[in-house]
């Protein structure tokens, strides 16, 4: 079997951790441009540790997604070896169970202890880790022992070089690969002029690569200067935020392309991704910087949706080609989808990864109440739920016991009662029984309540789902009273 190679950080381009802005399609224009490493938005650590990693088929991405449903962090195989996730945190244990969750699926993980914003440092994250040396060391040691990929961090210099070099050293015995200074101290902002001296002093200070950041306002305008930068600050590789986000296409090494045609590009990967529109048009303002407020900067301000933004652009017809591949490729999915949901046997437990969603069935119509009503039919005992709880995340995974049999999924849910139903559809499923999803047959259950069949027939499907409702609920009184 193939090993990959760890992550190398001396001799590269960066593209630096941007909030709102080092999601996927920006990520991955970054490398498309020349960017050879890339690092994703600061992501913190509570929030990821609740995340479930998915495979999304139809995008061909891993989504890692939140109780909420949101996608949290997204990636795919075409920056796998080259995209750095960057956590906030302030919590050994923490740190690690969100490196594991994510390790197979990145390049690196790097620490934030530079950020200053509030929403960062306000839970000791940040450059707020700074001021903790023992924190950032223990965080640093627990995740290079606990994971098999390259660990780095991004810090601010300290208010005197001499304790900047001091922070450094002690950082680089905690095993990391390489070391991103920001060339500011905590209070200082963009207008302040970067310190190279104390990168430079850094560089000479360790012997893991040095990653200079913090010249996109008055040093690195074009690709050239990104070498002058690095020269100046004495670095192994250089890091760029601003002027990247302005227009990413500073990493051709051929030039710099128009703001117009990166903006188009972007979009390109923003609908092949399904990007979230707000952070879509988010990243397209910043690059349209002073002309946001232009006739064109409003349009686009207006957009609330990736189809207005591509309408804004002139892009309907690749919006509309590209949608239409995505709705094909789930189509032939959902076609080829049982072939993936075969039962399977774990110990003495029938698992298949599936999961419930609410969405697919009628109102008051459930999994667990055809369950149910089979149980009764057969006369068997009632189903007996077995639920347990994930402390890392507080995700839920739910067992089924009936006729002496367990039944399972394999994906674990952001509720009890989650996770219960989709036990109740594995054991559907296995036995070939119907579930109550929208669009499904009657069941036999239900047929065989001596109702009017003739009724239900001439209803439309709210009326039908009503029906189906009243025969269950009908029947289990029956059956209660009799």
């Amino acid at each position: 079997m193939l090993v990959s190679s760890p992550l190398l950080f001396a001799h590269k381009t960066v593209l630096a951790p941007m909030v709102r802005v080092g999601t996927l399609p920006m990520r991955l224009l970054a490398l498309d441009y020349g960017a050879d490493i890339v690092y994703c938005e600061e992501l913190i650590d509570i929030k990821m540790a609740q995340c479930e990693r998915v495979v999304n088929d139809v995008l061909g991405t891993v989504d890692f997604v939140a109780p909420d449903e949101r996608v949290m962090f997204r990636t795919c195989s075409e920056e796998k070896g080259r995209v750095v996730f960057q956590m906030g945190t302030a919590d050994p244990e923490r740190a690690l169970v969100v490196a594991k969750l994510v390790e197979n699926d990145v390049a690196a993980v790097d620490v934030n202890m530079g950020c200053p914003k509030e929403y960062s440092t306000k839970g000791g994250m940040g450059s707020a880790l700074l001021s903790d040396p023992e924190k950032i060391e223990s965080i640093l040691s627990t995740l290079v022992k606990g994971i098999s990929k390259p660990v780095t961090c991004k810090i601010r210099i300290l208010p005197t070089l001499e304790d900047t070099v001091n922070l450094v050293k002690r950082i680089e015995r905690t095993g990391v690969a390489a070391i991103a200074v920001h060339g500011r101290m905590r209070e200082e902002r963009p207008r302040h002029p970067v310190h190279c001296d104390y990168i430079q002093a850094v560089a000479e200070s360790v012997s893991i690569p040095v990653i200079a950041n913090g010249g996109s306002s008055d040093m690195v305008k074009t690709f050239e200067d990104m070498e002058k930068f690095r020269a100046a600050a004495g670095a192994s590789s250089v890091m760029l935020a601003r002027a990247a986000m302005w227009n990413p296409s500073i990493f051709r090494q051929q030039g710099a392309l128009s703001v117009e045609e990166v903006m188009e590009d972007y979009i390109r990967y923003a609908v092949r991704y399904d990007n979230n529109p707000f952070n879509t048009k988010y990243c397209l303002c910043q690059m349209l910087r002073d002309r946001v407020e232009s006739p064109f900067g409003k349009r686009l301000h207006a957009a609330q949706t990736n189809e207005e933004i591509c309408e804004v652009f002139g892009m309907t017809d690749f919006y509309n080609k590209t949608k239409a591949e995505l709705e094909a490729r789930k189509a032939a999915l959902q076609t080829n989808g049982d072939q993936s949901e075969q039962p399977k046997l774990e110990d003495d437990v029938i698992t298949m990864p599936v999961r419930f969603e609410r969405r697919d069935y009628p109102p008051q119509i459930t999994p667990k109440m055809y369950l149910l009503e089979w149980s009764r039919k057969e006369k068997l005992d009632q189903p007996v739920y077995e639920t347990e709880q994930r402390t890392q995340d507080r995700a839920f995974q739910s067992t089924v016991i009936i006729d002496n049999k367990k039944y399972r999924s394999a994906l674990w849910e952001k509720s009890k009662k989650f996770a219960e139903q989709a036990a109740a559809i594995v054991c559907l499923r296995t036995l070939g029984l119907p579930e109550g999803r929208i669009g499904e047959e009657h069941s036999g259950l239900v047929n065989k309540r001596k109702r009017d069949d003739r009724k239900c027939a001439a209803l439309d499907d709210n009326e039908s789902a009503f029906v189906i409702f009243s025969v269950l609920f009908s029947g289990a009184i029956s059956l209660i009273t009799h």
